[in-house]
Parts: C-alpha cells; structure tokens; sequence
C-alpha cells in the first residue's frame, strides 16, 4: 500500500507519518532525504532525529531513492521517506531529474504489498515565484506529487497538524 502525505513547510506531515509508521507491523526503515545546507536546517534535522524512535532504522539517500526503495521493499515491512521535495531538489541539482524521476515512478507500478508512506511539500498555495528557477522546481514538484498521487492508495493533506484525507482506497 502506497501512502502520500502532503502538506506546508512545518505542517506537521511528518510527524502524521511517523504516527502512521508507528501502527505498522514490523521493523519498519526511515528513509531521509534532506541535507543540511545552513546552521538552521541541521538543527530542524537534529530536531527530527531526536523525536523519532531510537530503534527506527534509518537511511539516507539523494538521488538513489529509486534503488534505495528496490532493496527497502525486499527487507522491511514499512517504509517511510521524507521527503520527495528535497529528494527532486537532488536530483534537479545532480541534473538527472527526468531519469530518476521515471525510475521512481517504475518502482512505484510495481510496488507490491510493503507498506510505502512518502512525505512531500505540496506546492502552489503561496504566491507565485518570482524566479523562473524557482518556478520550473514548483512545476516539477507538483507534477511529481501528481504521479504519486495517481498510484497511491491513499493520500492526506495535513495542515495546521491536521491531516485531511484527499483519497482513501
């Protein structure tokens, strides 16, 4: 089962899911995909690692998230990755966006019954972009949240730590 979590900056999308992850039979894994690029971020980083269990295996990745999810679904029951927008952010920066992209998709298609929570920024709810860079990253993100969307089992938009159920299956 495919689970997509959307929501703001600070929305409280992870926190959902790691409660979601919670519930779930088994060792599950963490896949993290943000990389500290300012003191700011390393400390919302150190933040998350010391709410999340001690016991919660955790790997991180950049673009290799489409093999990281091959292996993942072979040896663990769950897995949760926060989150898609950094992951694209990688990809866009190691210019092997359209690839990567593609593969993810694939692996999704044949995802099989582990249990698969993604977490990811939704995108187009503030102002639009100045920047044409910053606008071609808004475009890619909200097409990439589209596809998951369309073969996820369920997905919630959470705001304000609320989560609103958009597709149950």
């Amino acid at each position: 089962m495919i689970t997509l979590i959307l929501g703001g900056n600070k929305s409280g999308k992870s926190d959902f899911a790691l409660d979601l992850l919670a519930e779930m039979d088994g060792p599950p894994l963490f896949v993290a995909t943000g990389k500290a690029r300012d003191m700011e971020f390393r400390e919302q980083i150190r933040q998350h690692r010391l709410s999340r269990s001690p016991m919660l295996e955790v790997t991180e990745v950049s673009e290799g998230l489409p093999q990281v999810l091959q292996k993942a679904k072979l040896n663990f029951p769950a897995v949760l990755v926060d989150s898609l927008d950094f992951w694209l952010f990688a990809c866009r920066e190691a210019g092997c966006e359209p690839d990567k992209v593609k593969e993810f998709m694939a692996v999704l298609d044949d995802w099989g019954s582990t249990e698969l929570i993604l977490v990811s920024c939704e995108t187009g709810l503030g102002p639009l972009p100045a920047s044409s860079a910053v606008r071609s990253f808004v475009r890619s993100l909200g097409a990439l949240n589209k596809g998951v969307a369309a073969r996820a089992d369920q997905a919630f938009l959470v705001a304000a730590g609320l989560p609103l159920t958009l597709k149950q299956g």
